[in-house]
């Protein structure tokens, strides 16, 4: 019955061919005027699952009480006091431009933490720090009152006198006389230069965390666009730029986050597109040309695809609104797979052909042999696609609707505009049989060892069934991006620092008290390292340590801020102190041994060469090293005063990242788990 029906419906395109090219003219016009019309793609990657999903439901949920800032800024540069700063005027930048920045903030920086950041030290690292501070309570002095190049040379000089009267070695100072000659020797071979006071006070490297700041901002998205945070992106590239944050700070700006990753990969598909087509076009053309070697035949396949195509997606956009980011992929789809109805149509037919040359018999002979083949085949390639529409993946299962009958519609047009178009076009006769003659050995091979084939085949299939059992399953989606693009390459260097968070756990309590019921039951398994609360934003120990602060503010005060200021050093002035800081660590250097030694010699062989320099050079070196000290300088200032802190002075725009206006609380989890090992996590 179907492929009577198939044989008949040809029969009929082949008597009216004229009419039928017409008709599929008209419904190709129509359906390309109504997908012009309504074509829309949902680049909000939210709306690929089902709302009413229990887990999809929590999401929303969460995502209600704590919205979260769905572009990542990463600030990198070579010191502490570098990254602040560059981190701060980028931030300046963007909360200068409301209308695309919704909200921006830096989770490690801000007044609060600037004025209490001391109270979130250990007790004994506190004390230890103060310590130190107050033995150096002269140099600071030192520095405080003098703050320029002359000044940081007089308290090297009195560090000096101090090695000078045995005070301390030379090789106490190794550390810090090698950090400030390499600036030295940066600056006068024209490389970008850094100094770290903070690294320097601390008495130890930087950490790898100190020299990252982390912005986040949520941006006003465009999801009618095919990267709805393309502005906002581009919007923090250019800032960066325009900052001179390269050159000024040494530092780098990379994005991540949601938004970024998925408009990185857009860009991607975007800027590889013309290729991709252009190779997918002459692969396709070559397969034609192999197969029906007729330039009549191939262009009557083509429209024949292209009057489905445009059927298709018109169906397509009427079924399902817009299109989705996998969905779209349904125009490859229908072209790679649709057009293989064409193909084999159409090699029946050169091979009817050959046999009988008129055009009307061969297409009736190729109906009635290759009808229902095709039939089922496209039957079974759609039921393929629509065994994604009961998933609750919405990508797929609208995928699943378009694919599938888009399958069904290239079917129809196979035997019916195809035919039709050939009865018109009237390709020439076919002199020889339709095959490869050089495969005709394997196809007698196969048929005579048949029964061995087929034997082989399941015991192949048998034996390798059992591997099966070790075949892995990688469920982390970030896996299947390319990890050369930034975003990607930020994210996955950013979550192997735990505090990051990048792989948490979130949970809502009822309240505070719940939540940290929740986190001290938590924090006890092995495989939580952390669980957090706004209760962690409160210190422990803070009357002791506002005891110490009491006490170190009121002996390190005077020293911060001294009477009398001395006046900005001339050129002149500052040479004369380049020379004679010079002179006297090669005096103390002498000819002794010891990396004490080799640094202050090396030291007096800069500064030396940094006097004979022009002043543009002094004057990088006094900015390079200065300015981190005036900074420093300014926060221990700030530090000195800090408040007792509760959960209720936590300032507002701080609580409400871990507790709702209705009181609800978040507890954060963070794995004790390598990022890398998926089942850990």
């Amino acid at each position: 019955m179907l492929q009577s029906a198939i044989v008949r419906v040809t029969e009929i395109c082949t008597r009216h061919p004229w009419y039928v090219i017409a008709l599929a003219l008209a419904l190709s016009a129509f359906s390309a005027g109504y997908t012009e019309r309504h074509f829309a793609i949902k680049t909000d990657v939210n709306e690929l699952i089902a709302p009413d999903l229990p887990w999809a439901q929590r999401v929303k949920a969460f995502l209600s009480a704590f919205p979260q800032r769905e572009i990542l800024v990463v600030v990198d540069a070579p010191t502490p006091e570098l990254v602040e700063q560059a981190a701060n005027r980028l931030q300046q930048v963007f909360e200068a431009n409301p209308e695309l920045f919704l909200s921006v903030r830096q989770p490690q920086g801000g007044s609060f933490f600037e004025r209490n950041g001391l109270l979130y030290l250990p007790t004994a690292e506190l004390k230890n720090e103060a310590d130190w501070l107050t033995r150096a309570r002269v140099l600071i002095g030192t520095l405080a009152a003098d703050p320029s190049l002359r000044g940081t040379l007089d308290a090297l000089s009195l560090g000096l006198a101090g090695v000078q009267r045995k005070e301390v070695s030379l090789d106490d100072m190794a550390r810090t006389l090698t950090m400030a000659a390499e600036t030295i020797e940066a600056i006068l071979a024209d490389r970008f230069a850094s100094f770290s006071w903070q690294a320097l006070v601390g008495n130890k490297p930087a950490e790898p965390s100190d020299l990252r700041r982390l912005i986040e901002v949520q941006p006003r998205l465009d999801f009618g666009a095919l990267e709805p945070g393309r502005a906002a992106t581009d919007a923090i590239r250019q800032a960066a730029a325009s900052q001179h944050l390269a050159t000024d700070y040494g530092a780098r700006v990379r994005l991540t986050g949601l938004i970024p990753i998925a408009d990185d990969e857009f860009d991607t598909i975007r800027q590889n597109a013309g290729l991709n087509a252009t190779i997918s076009l002459l692969t396709v053309l070559a397969i034609l040309w192999m197969a029906l070697r007729s330039a009549r035949i191939i262009f009557a396949v083509a429209v024949s695809i292209t009057v489905g195509l445009a059927i298709s997606a018109a169906w397509g956009l009427f079924l399902v609104g817009a299109l989705n980011l996998i969905s779209a992929g349904f125009f490859v789809l229908f072209v790679g797979l649709g057009i293989d109805f064409g193909i084999q149509f159409s090699v029946r037919y050169r091979a009817e052909r050959h046999d009988c040359d008129d055009v009307s018999t061969a297409l009736h002979n190729a109906a009635v042999k290759a009808g229902g083949p095709l039939a089922l085949a496209a039957a079974a390639t759609a039921l393929g696609f629509s065994s994604f529409m009961p998933t609750d993946y919405r990508g797929l299962s609208e995928l699943g609707q378009i694919a599938g009958s888009g399958m069904v519609i290239a079917f129809l047009t196979s035997i019916t505009v195809l035919p039709a178009l050939l009865v018109v076009l009237n390709p020439h006769g076919e002199p020889h049989s339709i095959g490869f003659t050089a495969l005709a050995p394997l196809d007698r091979f196969l048929e005579q060892h048949r029964t061995a084939v087929v034997a082989f085949t399941i015991l192949a299939v048998v034996l390798a069934s059992p591997l099966l059992l070790f075949l892995p399953f990688d469920f982390n989606p970030l896996n299947l991006r390319s990890s050369k693009v930034e975003s990607v390459a930020a994210l996955l260097e950013l979550r192997k620092d735990p505090q990051t968070e990048v792989n948490s756990i979130e949970i809502i309590a009822p309240n505070l008290t719940a939540a940290d019921l929740v986190a001290r039951r938590l924090s006890g398994l092995p495989e939580v390292s952390q669980a957090l609360t706004l209760s962690n934003l409160v210190p422990g120990d803070q009357e002791e340590k506002l005891d110490i602060l009491r006490e170190f503010a009121a002996t390190i005060t005077p020293s911060l801020e001294p009477q009398d200021i001395d006046p900005p050093p001339t050129d002149d002035e500052t040479i004369t102190s380049l020379t004679s800081t010079a002179d006297l660590l090669s005096n103390v250097a002498g000819t002794e041994p010891g990396v004490g030694a080799d640094a202050a010699r090396r030291l007096s062989s800069a500064l030396a060469r940094l006097a004979n320099a022009g002043p543009a050079l002094r004057k990088k070196a006094e900015t390079t090293i200065v300015e981190p000290l005036r900074t420093l300088l300014e926060r221990l200032g700030q530090e000195l005063n800090p408040k007792p802190i509760t959960t209720e002075t936590v300032p507002r725009d701080l609580a409400r990242e871990w507790i709702t206006t209705d009181g609800r609380a978040r507890v954060r989890v963070l794995p004790n788990a390598d990022p890398d090992d998926t089942p850990a996590l």
